[in-house]
């Protein structure tokens, strides 16, 4: 045999080897492992190379301390101001007693029983909400978004920031390195020129040094004076407001949320705060006690990048699980891992009525297939499945019975699930649970429901396309 051929075989068998290695020793979950491997050895230069760029695990020993000593940083604090938890033993909740103690010992949050929530459908109604709670501010402004842009609506935000800050307000704004790529120094220069403290989480060159480009904080948190607080699927953009020419109208859903659980969303800004500005924030100054008088139960829950840190996938689960009569989902983007996809045929085959709605349209064709190749799971288990029309849904909502609602920022895909700094709301008031509920029910309407035998019919290449695609999913 050759010199150079042995060489060859020797290279080809060091770079398998070391391949394995880094991924094996990161313990990752399987199917991960599965699509990175795929993309090495289909792709060995550019798919080592990105595994390099965006594959390193967040998990190190003591990034986990560090969030850690976060998760209580505050949490004498807030104990001292909350009115106790919810009591979950009425008629509404009751067999569902098992559930209950699984999301208290769950979460590191109580659920919370003095609050006020608010659904605010699509971004006017949403972005009308937050500009007047930010006129309305004394003491300061907190805010943590994954998308700004320099737009219409974007420089709405931008006069009323610059004019609190200059009021005296204190203004601190967070936003992604990677979903706010393209927001203009200028935009950040007048904002800090006025006052306003800005911090990026983890700008592209840090992230690209440090390997972690692949985590991105996708929360949208606003906070007015510790006291009202606002979080869903609405970033800054047109596009939340129908000006994107592709997608035109989008539906969304945002909450507002007034008394105890705010100190929650309070608590998770201040902890992004001290990871992007390196500066930790007094939460006596900035968790006042407040006067809201209402009784309805809210439970915040977040999740972040880390083997142990996947608390709303488990919460998905546990609801999901729980269920009886229903279980209504919106999604943008569905890519769920295999517990999701064994909860839900579970429960559709067990007579529970699932329903599903996705997009029509997509604002990405690659993570459009990958969702369409989970569905014939769904509908084969009799999960009857939805297309949005009327424009691009983005809404993150799930309805469990009568039970509880789930409005929030991560996304039913493993991305959003895994890879990214998300938050959601669990609501447990009837009337709020109604409210999201007739929003599902309208979105029916504005959606055409699709048949299996029909769908089976789908083009074959459409059909390899989403295959590939599958095997790709937890990177997309």
């Amino acid at each position: 045999m050759a010199l150079w051929c042995i060489w060859l075989i020797a290279a080809l068998v060091i770079y398998i080897v070391q391949i394995a290695a880094v991924f094996l020793m990161e313990h990752r979950r399987p199917a991960q492992l599965t699509a990175w491997l795929l993309l090495a050895f289909v792709f060995p230069v550019l798919g080592f190379i990105a595994y390099i760029l965006l594959g390193k695990d967040f998990t190190k020993r003591r990034r986990i301390e560090r969030f850690k000593q976060e998760a209580v940083r505050y949490a004498s604090q807030i104990s001292e101001k909350v009115s106790g938890p919810a009591d979950m033993g009425n008629e509404q909740l009751k067999g569902q007693e098992k559930l209950y103690a699984m999301l208290t010992g769950l979460v590191p949050f109580p659920v919370t029983r003095n609050n006020e929530a608010l659904v605010l459908t699509n971004g006017h109604d949403t972005f009308e909400a937050i500009l007047e709670q930010l006129e309305q501010a004394s003491h300061h402004i907190h805010m943590d978004y994954y998308t700004i842009r320099d737009d219409d609506i974007g420089k709405r935000f931008l006069q009323v920031l610059t004019r609190k800050a200059r009021e005296g307000v204190e203004v601190r704004l967070v936003y992604d390195g990677i979903g706010s790529l393209r927001l203009s120094e200028s935009y950040i220069d007048e904002l800090r020129q006025a006052g306003v403290r800005t911090s990026c989480f983890l700008p592209p060159r840090v992230a690209l040094l440090d390997r972690k480009l692949n985590y991105r904080n996708h929360r949208k948190i606003v906070v007015v004076d510790g006291k009202v607080g606002f979080v869903g699927g609405i970033n800054i953009g047109d596009e939340y407001i129908g000006k994107d020419p592709k997608l035109g109208f989008w539906r969304d859903t945002h909450l507002r949320l007034k008394g105890d659980s705010v100190y929650y969303l309070q608590e998770l800004f201040m902890n992004d705060w001290a990871f992007a500005a390196k500066e930790e924030l007094d939460g006596s100054v900035y968790m006042p006690r407040h006067l809201c008088e209402g009784k309805e139960r809210v439970l915040i829950v977040s999740s972040k990048p880390g083997q142990h840190d996947h608390k709303i996938i488990e919460v998905m689960f546990a609801a999901i699980t729980a269920a009886n009569t229903r279980i209504y989902i919106t999604t943008p983007y569905f890519i769920p891992d295999p517990s999701l996809i064994m909860g839900l045929r579970t429960a559709a085959l067990s007579g529970v009525d699932v329903r599903l709605i996705i997009p029509g349209k997509a604002d990405s064709r690659l993570v459009l297939l990958a969702t369409l190749s989970y569905i014939q799971d769904m509908l084969e288990a009799g999960v009857r499945v939805y297309r949005y029309e009327k424009g691009f849904v983005h809404a993150k909502v799930m309805i469990v019975d009568q039970m509880l609602g789930m409005v929030g920022t991560a996304n039913v895909d493993m991305r959003s699930l895994y890879s990214n700094f998300e938050l959601n709301a669990v609501l447990f008031d009837e009337g709020t649970i109604n409210r999201l509920e007739a929003d599902f029910i309208e979105d029916l309407r504005q959606s055409r429901e699709l048949e299996h035998k029909a769908f089976m019919n789908r083009p074959k290449r459409q059909k390899a396309a989403e295959a590939l695609l599958r095997m790709l999913s937890p990177l997309l």
